[in-house]
Formats: structure tokens, sequence, C-alpha cells
């Protein structure tokens, strides 16, 4: 899905008929994160690593696209799936949508997906959601910064922002994105390799094992009080 992805953003760029990306979902769940039965296997150490490298490529595809890009969500969002979000330009959220950033509770942290996130949360929000995990909708992500509107009609919305998008020459667009993301992607080139690093580590340790094997396992893990 992630080479999908990025063969999505190389056609769009490549078209210029295309003035802007909406990257949207079928079903109910917009992104749920990383596969943790995958993580979790025997070859986790290497499986870690291949994933931080992933999720950053594909996070700083999305910040350096010259094209604007949308979010539509009208689903669930977990873990990776928030720096998704962050990633974007511009997000749209409708009331079917919730969002958990869970990575605590099994023992590792949103490392990678920091880099998208901190510079759009207020850092009390960052600061409560990265440490319990709790779930929230649509409003609060609104309100904290993780989204642009919270919308009862999310097709509708995602519709109106694209038309008025669409105003905007390629070149106007593509300058005018960069002012917004120029501090997020030096921050996120300064940092990258470090976080790749501290993510990998902690998925391929001890700790996040047990914590994944007890969420596969739907028991509790053995830090629970």
């Amino acid at each position: 899905m992630v080479e999908q992805l990025h063969d999505g953003f190389t056609r769009a760029a490549h078209d210029p008929s295309v003035r802007v990306v909406v990257l949207g979902h079928t079903g109910s769940t917009f992104c749920a994160g990383a596969d943790l039965a995958e993580s979790a296997g025997a070859d986790v150490a290497e499986t870690a690593v291949a994933r931080a490298a992933e999720m950053t490529r594909l996070l700083r595809r999305i910040l350096e696209s010259p094209l604007p890009v949308i979010a539509a969500v009208d689903g669930h969002v977990r873990a990776g799936g928030l720096g998704l979000v962050g990633a974007c330009d511009i997000a749209v959220a409708g009331p079917a949508s919730t969002f958990a950033l869970t990575e605590a509770r099994i023992g590792v942290a949103p490392s990678i997906i920091s880099l998208t996130l901190l510079p759009k949360l207020t850092a009390r929000a960052a600061a409560r959601y990265f440490l319990t995990g709790e779930k929230f909708g649509a409003g609060v992500a609104a309100e904290i910064g993780l989204i642009t509107v919270a919308a009862d009609d999310v097709a509708g919305t995602v519709a109106q922002v694209v038309s008025e998008v669409r105003r905007g020459s390629p070149q106007g667009l593509a300058a005018s994105k960069a002012l917004t993301t120029a501090s997020i992607l030096a921050d996120f080139d300064r940092l990258a390799e470090k976080l790749t690093r501290e993510s990998a580590a902690l998925f391929g340790s001890a700790e996040a094992r047990e914590g994944m094997l007890a969420f596969l396992e739907k028991r509790s893990p053995t830090w629970a009080v």
C-alpha cells in the first residue's frame, strides 16, 4: 500500500491536469497503523527498521509534494495514520472519525509521526494524547490542530475545498505550500534519521514484543495495573 501511495503521488505530480491530491479511504478505517502481527514476528528488528524507513519516506513525500494534499477522513485513525493526517496540508474529518495514539500502550512511541504531529498539535494536546492513548473524535481533533475542520458532510466539504484550491495556479499553489512546510521539512530532515533509529529500537525491544503479543492475544501486558 505504501508503494501504491508513492506511485499515486508520482503520477499526480507528472499530470498537468492535477491540481490537488485527496487522500481518502474505503470502509470504516482510514489507517490503523502498522501490522502488529508482522511487527511481532521472528525478524522483528529487521522489520522495525524497514517499517520506520517506509513511514519516514512516505511522510516526507506528502510534505514535499508540490501539490496540495487533502485528507478526507470519516473512519478510524490510529497510530501511524495520525502521522499521515498531520502531513496533509488540509484535513477534513467526519462524525464517524475516531483518533488515538496508542503506541505507549504497546511499549513504543509515536517517534516518526511526531515529525508531522508536533508542528500541528498544541503542546498540551500532544502531551495528553501521546501519553494516555485515549480516543477522541473529530471535534477535539479540530480543536487541537490535528485536522482543519470537523464536518458532517466530508465529501461535500472536501469538494468545496478542492474547488477553492483549483482556483490557484500550479506555480502559486506550489510556492504557497512550500511556505507552510519549510520549517516542518527543516526539522524533519534534522531529526528523521535519529527518530527512525529510535523507533526501530523500540519496536525491537522485549517490552514492545510483550506489548504487541498482549494486544494480539487480547490480554493485558505484564506492566498493566
